[in-house]
Formats: structure tokens, C-alpha cells, sequence
């Protein structure tokens, strides 16, 4: 018999709403068809070094904002851990340090992903819009999709906090 096809879901968070987005779609997936998951954020503290290094930080104005993503981070996962406790859903969370793409696939491969979810920003429906302007992938996103070594789903789903609500 053959393996399902999603048996570890990674979903990269950020903070943004296309992230805490994936983050339900995973959270959904999870409970539909029983896969793992795990939620990461990622303190990009290989930019804030960059930004020291450049003198447009001071170290301890680094530093104190490295604290501050932490905290974000930290709210973020444990906002997630209730979403999923409320869909009845085991969600394993992590909180790393260094350069976000670099550290998500390393955290997809050490989980043993098959699957890695970011957040989109959905397609305008203009059809006019869409000829001329297309969704551009944030760099962190395009080196994700690049370096993945499985699955990458970019979620664009722009009702899902309804289907979140009913499901």
C-alpha cells in the first residue's frame, strides 16, 4: 500500500495575516487528513546583523529589537497552539534564530516535512490587474521554494478564517 502523500506538515509564520492564513489551512489539513504539523517562526537575526553591521543599528538597538521579534514570536506559536487546541489538533511549535529561509528548510528537513506552507497574498480579481500585475513572491519565499527539498503549497485560500470558523 502506498504512503499519503501529506504525512508532516511544516507551516513558516511571520506574523503577517497570509502566514497566520497558512497557519489555519494547516491547522485544517492536520485535522482532515491526520498528518503532523509544526509551526516555525523564524528571528531573523542574520539581517539585524547585517544592519549593525552596516551602522544602521546600533548594538543595542539590535539587540533590544531581536528581543522584541522573540516576543512577537513566541505570542505568534502560542496563538497558534489555541487555534489548533480548538480543532482538536496537535500542533508541535518552534521558535528559531538566523536566516528565516535558511532555518525553516532546515527545520522542514530535521521534522521530516512533506509539505511546507507559506502565506500568499491573494490574486487580484481584476482581470485587467492580472495581466499587468503579478503576485510577486517576497525573496524569503522564492529561496523557500527554491532550496525545498518537498512540497511547498504558497496559500492564497481568501476565505479560510470562515471555513476556519466552521469547520
Amino acid at each position: 500500500m502506498i504512503k499519503p502523500l501529506i504525512q508532516k506538515v511544516i507551516v513558516a509564520v511571520n506574523g503577517s495575516e497570509q502566514s497566520i492564513h497558512a497557519a489555519m489551512y494547516g491547522i485544517l489539513l492536520s485535522k482532515q487528513y491526520e498528518c503532523d504539523l509544526k509551526a516555525v517562526y523564524v528571528v531573523d537575526t542574520s539581517t539585524l546583523k547585517q544592519l549593525t553591521m552596516s551602522r544602521i543599528f546600533y548594538e543595542e538597538e539590535s539587540r533590544n529589537y531581536e528581543k522584541r521579534l522573540e516576543d512577537d514570536g513566541k505570542r505568534y506559536l502560542t496563538y497558534l497552539e489555541k487555534l489548533a487546541a480548538e480543532k482538536g489538533v496537535k500542533i508541535e511549535t518552534e521558535l528559531k534564530k538566523g536566516a528565516i529561509w535558511s532555518e525553516l528548510i532546515k527545520a522542514a528537513e530535521d521534522f521530516g516535512a512533506s509539505m511546507i506552507l507559506l502565506g500568499g497574498k491573494e490574486q487580484p480579481n481584476d482581470t485587467a490587474q492580472n495581466t499587468v500585475r503579478h503576485d510577486k513572491i517576497s525573496a524569503t519565499n522564492a529561496e523557500i521554494i527554491g532550496s525545498a527539498s518537498c512540497n511547498v503549497l504558497v496559500v492564497r485560500q481568501s476565505n479560510i478564517e470562515k471555513i476556519f470558523k466552521i469547520a
